[in-house]
């Protein structure tokens, strides 16, 4: 199952990840999204969570992302960790407001 939630900030992701811990949640299977790659990979760093890779996405999506827009990469991403292109779309106009976006998976 996949769960969506979006946050203001560092420490309320930090609660949700320690919520989805006892739902049975392997920090492997959490991803944190932010709008820029430099605050989503310092978050990822602190919290000891995972960005979106090759795992998720295969390696030609992977390779495909290096060469599209930071909006098309965030999309593809969160469809890898399992949300539709539906719900992708919806959540990354929540992180260009600034929030931020974690998806659990298993």
């Amino acid at each position: 199952m996949t769960i969506k939630v979006t946050v203001e900030n560092a420490v309320q992701a930090k609660q949700e990840i320690e919520k989805f811990e006892t739902q049975g949640y392997s920090r492997d299977n959490i991803h944190i999204f932010a709008h820029f790659k430099e605050r989503a990979d310092d978050i990822n760093d602190a919290l000891d969570t995972k960005d979106v890779g090759v795992k998720e996405q295969g390696f030609l999506e992977s390779m495909k992302n290096l060469f599209t827009s930071r909006g098309d990469e965030l999309r593809s991403k969160m469809e890898a960790a399992g949300l539709t292109k539906e719900e992708a779309s919806a959540a990354e106009k929540e992180l260009d407001a600034g929030k931020l976006v974690i998806v659990a998976h298993n």
